[in-house]
C-alpha cells in the first residue's frame, strides 16, 4: 500500500528559476481520502479569478483544488461557469498550451539531484477525487518531486474538465517538475464518443462550443513521450515503429521531390527517438492507416498494446498502433540502454479481453520481464470506469509509481483504493448503449490521415 508520509508533511520551496512559495499544511491535510468528511466551504473561493500578474501561486491552486472538490459534490454541472469562468479558462488554458507546443515529442526529465524522485502517474479519466488523493498521497510537485501523467485525463469520468483543468494548473506552476503527456482520449474523436465534449458543452452552456475547441487545441500540444533519467521511457500506448521513405519516380513535368510510403515492402522494425522527434503530433486524430500515412509514430505511441506473441505486428483489434511481443521489448531497452518501459492505456475492462496477459485489478501489471528489464502497465483509476452498465463492477484499485535515486530506474508500486462515496451525478454518455471498449472504435470515421 502507498507510503502516507510524504503527504503529511509541507513540501519544499521551489528553485529560484520558478514560482516559489511552499505548499502549505493546508492543502494536504484537505479531506481527499476514502470516508472522506464534507469539505467546508469555509476556504471555497467562488469565482475563481486569474492571479492579476499573471504568475500563479500555490494558494491559488489550494484554492482551485478545494473549490473544484465542493463544487463537484455541491453544484449542478451547470453552475460551473460561475466557479470558473470562461474568461479564467481561456486564459488558463492559453498560458499551457504555450508551454506545452514548446516541449518536444520526447521530454527528456534529468534535473534530478540525491533527494529527487519522480512520480508517474497512469490513466485518471475524469475521475477527480481519485486525483485529488493521489496528489495528496504521493506529496504535491515540488522541487524534488516530479509528476509524469501517461494521459487520459478525460471521458468516462464525470469530471474530466475539472481533472484536466487543475493538471494544467500545476503545469503552468511547475512547467519543469509537472509532465503531461498525450493519452489515446485527448483526442476529438475518443471525446466525441465517451463523454467530454458533451461535459464541456454541459458545463459551459453557450460557451462550450469555444472551451472545447480550446480543450482539443491544447491536447494538440501535448507530448508523446518521456525519457526520465536515463533509463525509464513512459507513453499511453508504447512502443512505435520505424517509418520508413523511399523516393518515388519523378514524374514528369513535376521537380518536387515526392516520397511514398509502401508498408509492403517496408516490414515493421522498431523506431528510434530521431524517428520520434520528427513525428508530427498536432493532430487532433492521429493517423491509422500505414496505406495513406507515414505519419503512424503519434498512433503507434498513443494505442500501441504490448502481447505475449513474438515480433511487431499492426493492432488489429483496435485499428491502430501495433502489437509488440517480450523479444521487442528487449530489442528496444537493449538498443537505447533502458530499463523500463511504462505505459498506460490498458484498464480492468480491456484486461478482461485479453486473458494472454495479468487482469488490472491492482493498478499495474508487469507484461514483460526480460533480461534488459521490464516493461509495466499502470492505470491509476481505481473502481473504473465510474459508470458501468452492470450490477458487478471490476472494483479495481488504481496505482503509481515512484521512481528514486540512484538511477530512478527501480519501480516502486503504490496501490490504492478509490475514494468513496463518489458525488452523485449523471453521466456525460449513453454508457449503457456506447461502444464498450476502445477496441470497437470505428477508427476509420476519424477523417483522412495526414
Amino acid at each position: 500500500m502507498p507510503n502516507k508520509k510524504e503527504s503529511d508533511t509541507t513540501v519544499s520551496s521551489l528553485p529560484s528559476d520558478e514560482s516559489n512559495p511552499t505548499i502549505s499544511s493546508t492543502i494536504a491535510s484537505t479531506e481527499h481520502s476514502k470516508g472522506n468528511k464534507p469539505l467546508s466551504s469555509a476556504r471555497v473561493q467562488i469565482p475563481i479569478s486569474y492571479p492579476e500578474d499573471g504568475m500563479l501561486t500555490v494558494e491559488w491552486i489550494q484554492d482551485l483544488t478545494l473549490t473544484f472538490d465542493w463544487s463537484s459534490r455541491n453544484l449542478p454541472p451547470s453552475e460551473f461557469p460561475s466557479v470558473f469562468p470562461v474568461d479564467v479558462f481561456d486564459t488558463l488554458v492559453l498560458t499551457a498550451s504555450k508551454i506545452l507546443h514548446k516541449e518536444p515529442n520526447c521530454v527528456v526529465i534529468d534535473d534530478f539531484d540525491q533527494d529527487s524522485r519522480v512520480v508517474v502517474v497512469g490513466d485518471v479519466h475524469g475521475q477527480l477525487h481519485d486525483v485529488l488523493f493521489l496528489l495528496r498521497d504521493a506529496g504535491f510537485p515540488s522541487k524534488n518531486c516530479f509528476f509524469v501523467f501517461n494521459g487520459d485525463y478525460v471521458d468516462r469520468g464525470a469530471w474530466g474538465l475539472e481533472t484536466f483543468l487543475l493538471l494544467l494548473a500545476w503545469k503552468v506552476f511547475l512547467p519543469h517538475r509537472v509532465y503531461l503527456l498525450r493519452g489515446n482520449h485527448e483526442s476529438k474523436y475518443c471525446t466525441s464518443v465517451y463523454g467530454f465534449e458533451k461535459e464541456v458543452m454541459a458545463k459551459y452552456g453557450d460557451k462550450g462550443k469555444h472551451a472545447y475547441r480550446k480543450c482539443l487545441g491544447c491536447f494538440e500540444g501535448l507530448p508523446l513521450a518521456s525519457l526520465i533519467g536515463k533509463h525509464v521511457f513512459t507513453a499511453h500506448g508504447g512502443l512505435f515503429r520505424s517509418v520508413s521513405h523511399a523516393p518515388s519516380k519523378k514524374p514528369k513535368g513535376k521537380k518536387k521531390n515526392n516520397v511514398v510510403f509502401n508498408p509492403e515492402t517496408n516490414p515493421l522494425s522498431l523506431g528510434s527517438f530521431h524517428e520520434l522527434a520528427k513525428a508530427r503530433r498536432s493532430v487532433l486524430d492521429p493517423p491509422w492507416n500505414p496505406q495513406l500515412s507515414s505519419n503512424l509514430i503519434p498512433g503507434d505511441l498513443l494505442w500501441s498494446d504490448p502481447s505475449m506473441k513474438l515480433g511487431l505486428s499492426e493492432n488489429t483489434e483496435r485499428g491502430i498502433g501495433l502489437l509488440w511481443g517480450p523479444d521487442s521489448t528487449e530489442e528496444f531497452l537493449k538498443k537505447f540502454s533502458l530499463k523500463l518501459i511504462i505505459r498506460s492505456h490498458e484498464g480492468p475492462d480491456a484486461r478482461q479481453k485479453r486473458p494472454d496477459l495479468a487482469g488490472m485489478d491492482n493498478g499495474y501489471t508487469i507484461d514483460h520481464d526480460v533480461e534488459s528489464g521490464m516493461c509495466i502497465t499502470l492505470f491509476s483509476a481505481p473502481d473504473y470506469p465510474q459508470f458501468q452498465a452492470t450490477e458487478e463492477r471490476f472494483r479495481n484499485k488504481g496505482a503509481y509509481i515512484v521512481l528514486k535515486p540512484p538511477k530512478f530506474d527501480i519501480p516502486d508500486f503504490n496501490v490504492f483504493e478509490a475514494v468513496t462515496p463518489r458525488p452523485d451525478v449523471n453521466p456525460f454518455y449513453d454508457f449503457k448503449n456506447a461502444i464498450d471498449s476502445d477496441e470497437e472504435l470505428e477508427l476509420a470515421s476519424m477523417g483522412p490521415s495526414t
